[in-house]
């Protein structure tokens, strides 16, 4: 790789992460034969680490809990540029089609995050958008941040709902004459996303979560997922519930679950020691996805009303579920579980209710029953 410089070998990566093939990277930049061997090679090697690299520049991306599933840009300003010229960020459409409920989750976290209090901390990361008035310049810059400005172009993000009911495109012009900045961050929203988020058919649900917004949540790239199947084939492993404030989750999906304890990130206390909290009792969870509000438990019958299709409320709760090894490490104090070892905890299920309330009360992990139906749903996704 030799007659191949470094930003060059970012450059074919991106190509080949825009959905390029092989044979048109090499025509794109009219490469030997020998060359495109080498690029083969190196293709090889680099594919199944993708993620742990930006796309354009191929410099390794330092995250706090490790790479994440799917692969991103990195912030330097050269590489935003490179990456909205080479289009990938131009597939909201096709998102808002195929993944309507996942974006207007996305862009509810995010809205969540941008109201918070904490948000000069937990807004994290902040967009890089490139101004589609001027492609030399960044509209929003992590190194100059406005959260007004961000405010006002989410405020003109249409909702999820008015976009699937008419032509992609009419709904653009309609979100750029509100905002010329709207549809710019909406990409970003979605494009920034580092977890495979996907929504559960009714026939794949939890039905003891009681939520009609059931999500598939996996965060953890392969070495990551290699190493957990490792550790459960030695220790084994269990299901556990991880509640947290739905603003935190902005960040979550792009920054891994971490290790918050004893840092800025920490909203409650750590009384039983550094780590991820998790718990098998449903009502711990749910008491930590709240940011001191009253929950409501729902007592639900077989007669309740069919709940919308696209989340209508802002006031909402969720919770994942994980699965974590059961190890020496996992320090299980009652019902509240301390896990020290972020590579032992990959979410599994994502569960959002609406308007404070929130499903059973009751929900225990441990439960024969309650692992069985886990499983069936596993089996389903799996088989």
């Amino acid at each position: 790789m030799s007659d191949i410089g470094h930003f060059e070998r970012g450059m074919i990566i991106g190509v080949c992460c825009a959905r390029a093939g092989l044979s048109e990277t090499v025509a794109l930049r009219g490469f030997s034969l020998t060359t495109a061997s080498s690029i083969m090679k190196y293709s090889e090697q680099r594919i199944p680490t993708l993620n742990e690299y930006c796309v354009v520049c191929d410099e390794q991306h330092v995250f706090q809990n490790g790479s994440m599933l799917k692969p991103a840009v990195c912030t330097r300003e050269l590489c935003v540029f490179s990456f909205y010229t080479l289009g990938v960020m131009s597939g909201a459409a096709e998102e808002v089609a195929t993944g309507a409920e996942v974006v207007d989750l996305l862009v509810a976290m995010c809205r969540a995050a941008l109201e918070s209090p904490r948000k000069s901390i937990i807004f994290e990361p902040y967009p890089s958008v490139v101004d589609p008035n001027d492609p030399k310049t960044l509209a929003f810059n992590p190194k100059k941040k406005n959260y007004e400005r961000l405010q006002k172009a989410l405020d003109s993000v249409m909702s999820i709902r008015e976009m699937t009911q008419g032509s992609y495109l009419e709904i653009k012009k309609q979100m750029d004459k509100l905002d010329p900045l709207a549809h710019p961050l909406l990409q970003w929203i979605i494009s920034s996303n580092r977890s495979h988020i996907v929504k559960l058919p009714l026939s794949r649900q939890l039905k003891f979560m009681h939520t009609s917004h059931q999500f598939l949540l996996l965060s953890s790239p392969p070495a990551k997922e290699a190493r957990f199947r490792t550790a459960k084939k030695l220790y084994g492993s269990t299901f556990a519930f991880h509640g947290s404030h739905i603003e935190n989750w902005h960040s979550i999906l792009r920054n891994g679950l971490v290790n918050a304890s004893y840092t800025k990130l920490q909203l409650h206390g750590a009384a039983y020691g550094k780590g991820i909290y998790l718990s098998p009792i449903s009502s711990i969870s749910f008491g930590y996805s709240g940011r001191n509000q009253p929950l409501s438990y729902r007592l639900w019958t077989s007669s309740r009303p069919v709940q919308s299709r696209f989340l209508q409320s802002r006031n909402l709760n969720c919770i994942a579920l994980c699965e974590v090894i059961t190890s020496k490490d996992l320090q299980k104090h009652g019902n509240i579980w301390v896990c020290p070892v972020s590579d032992h905890v990959c979410t599994r299920f994502f569960f959002v209710y609406e308007d404070g309330q929130v499903g059973d009360a009751n929900i225990n992990t441990q439960e024969p029953k309650v692992q069985k139906e886990i499983m069936r749903v596993i089996d389903t996704l799996t088989g």
